[in-house]
């Protein structure tokens, strides 16, 4: 194929990649014999490689070896799982370049990003390897004599991960981490609107895909969260869901313009708007809205949008048609409910998926500002009393990340507490969409519910017994 002929491109080569790969591997071995699916390069939308996807017999055949597996996995002491898992850290970082350009390449985030989040896995291990260490029950007083009690964590067993296409490498990498710590084995799913399935070819498979179907779970990826969980909850499952995000910034009186300025042009222009942390709601007191607003238009002037693996690239393409046609559905529908553009609203002529960077002026009672499109568009509104803000902040369904810019600490600790953000994440004069791996990560209301990574992030995948 053309893709591997470019000399830009002789990276894929290197990772043992080839114009057709196997998606699937049971056993112990790569194949496939089902459906062929093509990866596309979003900046011009032409073919990467192809990857061939497991038949019905394949996944049936990889599921009896997965609970086969699990069996003598579940017996391995914890800190002899920890040592697999710094293997697989030690062998990330021997291809974390190659590994970055290939997720650049194919999701169209810019190549730091792209490069920064197979590194999240990398810290994802490390940070894994510590606590394979630390699974640890409490020894509990009790009240009958001469008698003792604790509680013991043990593996749950094969567990299902359903994941996206905006992040191929950080929510899985926590979700796969803390299985294998946690001695469990993993289905991964990745999808997106035109695709069943889209994944870093040759490096997370396809694999999964029909063994979902197999169980009758092929609707997933469309069906809302509250299904979902409906669905587990049926069988007396135990359900993780971290769904999406409507983000806020709220910039009071007294905020450093500057700080927050480059901070909303980062959390709501990175990965192209197609983060569940971006920010899509921008809050601003009536005292600074002008002058904030006149800055942040220039430096959305000075965005430079292009190939994302191009230094000097800020925006990237959006990821696939669809989503672009979609920005653009979503941009008539703007208009049509009293946004005003401020900046950007339309897509760039070219053969890639790119649409420029957007700011809206909007009421926060604007039906499409309770919605979470997924692109570089920002909703900015206007706010007089800190109440006002806080209830324009926790207004939409979602809640997953927010923050406040202020110095006053009355303001901060309000923020913070009952009467301040209903998310999971709340920030303080950073972005909404920064996250680290040793904090909990996830969502309140329509997000879901529980936590990826963070120091209890292993209890969701094990089960607790009293003895």
């Amino acid at each position: 194929m053309g893709a591997f002929a470019k000399k830009e491109h002789q990276f894929l080569a290197e990772l043992g990649l080839a114009p057709r790969n196997p998606g699937s591997f049971a056993c112990g071995a790569w194949g496939g014999s089902g459906p062929v699916v093509t990866s596309t390069n979003p900046t011009n939308n032409q073919v990467i490689a192809e990857v061939v996807e497991a038949s019905v017999n394949d996944y049936q055949e990889g599921m009896r070896a997965c609970f086969d597996a699990a069996k003598t996995w579940m017996a391995i002491p914890a800190p002899k799982r920890g040592e697999i898992v710094r293997q697989i850290g030690d062998a990330l970082r021997a291809k974390l370049q190659h590994l970055g350009r290939l997720v650049s390449l194919e999701m169209g985030k810019i190549l730091p990003e792209g490069i920064g989040e197979v590194q999240e896995i990398i810290d994802m291990c490390d940070y894994a390897v510590g606590l394979s260490r630390q699974l640890n029950g409490s020894i509990i007083p009790s009240e009958r004599p001469n008698h003792m009690m604790m509680e013991v964590w043990n593996p749950l067993g094969v567990v299902g991960v359903i994941t996206a296409f905006n992040f191929p490498c950080a929510v899985l990498g926590k979700s796969l981490i803390v299985h294998i710590f946690s001695a469990l084995l993993f289905l991964e799913y990745l999808c997106n609107e035109d695709q069943h399935g889209a994944s870093p070819i040759g490096y997370f498979s396809n694999y999964w895909l029909e063994c979902l179907h197999c169980f009758g779970l092929r609707k997933l990826c469309r069906m809302a969260g509250l299904m979902v969980q409906q669905q587990v909850n049926a069988r007396f499952g135990k359900c993780l869901l971290e769904l999406s995000g409507n983000n806020a910034i709220i910039v009071m009186d007294d905020a450093d313009i500057q700080l927050a300025v480059r901070s909303v042009l980062f959390a709501a222009v990175g990965t192209a708007g197609q983060r569940c942390t971006t920010c899509r709601r921008l809050i601003l007191h009536e005292s600074v809205y002008q002058t904030f607003l006149d800055q942040l238009v220039e430096v959305y002037k000075q965005v430079r949008i292009g190939d994302p693996l191009e230094k000097g690239t800020l925006l990237g393409p959006l990821h696939t048609p669809t989503s672009k046609k979609n920005f653009l559905k979503g941009i008539q529908t703007i208009k049509s409910q009293g946004g005003k553009i401020l900046f950007g609203g339309s897509a760039i002529e070219s053969e890639g998926n790119f649409v420029k960077p957007t700011i809206v002026e909007i009421s926060a009672s604007a039906p499409v500002v309770k919605e979470e499109l997924f692109g570089p568009v920002l909703y900015v509104m206007k706010f007089q009393t800190l109440k006002e803000a806080i209830e324009i902040n926790n207004s939409v369904p979602q809640g997953l990340s927010s923050s406040i810019f202020t110095k006053r600490p009355e303001i901060i600790f309000k923020w913070l507490g009952p009467h301040g953000s209903d998310c999971g994440i709340v920030n303080v004069n950073i972005p909404t969409n920064g996250a680290e791996i040793g904090g909990a990560f996830g969502g309140e209301k329509a997000t879901g519910g529980g936590r990826e990574a963070g120091s209890d992030s292993w209890k969701q995948y094990m089960r607790r017994a009293t003895w």
